[in-house]
């Protein structure tokens, strides 16, 4: 039997994110059903990675989540500064914990303010592995199946 874990990612991304990165995170999120042609499909990564289960077969309370929208941060001289909206909640065998280092690389050098982007845990347990967006990367976790 596998392992299952609960995989949360919620942080703003800058409004300039690029469109092939933004292309990638929609096809993740379950928004785009075409596979991007920008994302590096050598590693795997063969299904989206934050799309919420559309069989209702998650083992979280309340079902998997994914948000994705652009929403005014706040207001300025000069008009509204946009950031992009993260926020995906996902159950993962332990199989797709092999691809978490691919989606924090793929997400910190646009992630807008520098603190919390999410965590993961053992739906079992309740000991977090928090992840920490600083100056375009992530701080070093240990990652369970990971490399």
């Amino acid at each position: 039997m596998s392992d299952r874990y609960e995989v949360v990612f919620s942080c703003f991304l800058r409004d300039d994110t690029p469109a092939s990165v933004m292309t990638a995170l929609r096809w993740h999120l379950g928004m785009d059903a075409e596979y991007p042609e920008d994302l590096d499909d050598e590693d795997g990564q063969l299904y989206p990675l934050l799309a919420p289960d559309n069989y209702n077969n998650s083992r979280l309370p309340g079902g998997d989540v994914a948000s994705l929208r652009r929403t005014v941060q706040e207001f300025t001289s000069s008009g509204e500064r946009h950031e992009w909206e993260l926020f995906a909640r996902k159950d993962w065998v332990d199989d797709s914990m092999l691809y978490l280092r691919d989606l924090l690389d793929l997400l910190a050098p646009h992630v807008a303010s520098p603190g919390y982007g999410g965590h993961f845990r053992d739906i079992d347990g309740t000991a977090l592995t928090v992840f920490t967006f600083r100056d375009g990367t992530y701080e070093p976790i240990e990652i369970p199946w990971g490399y």
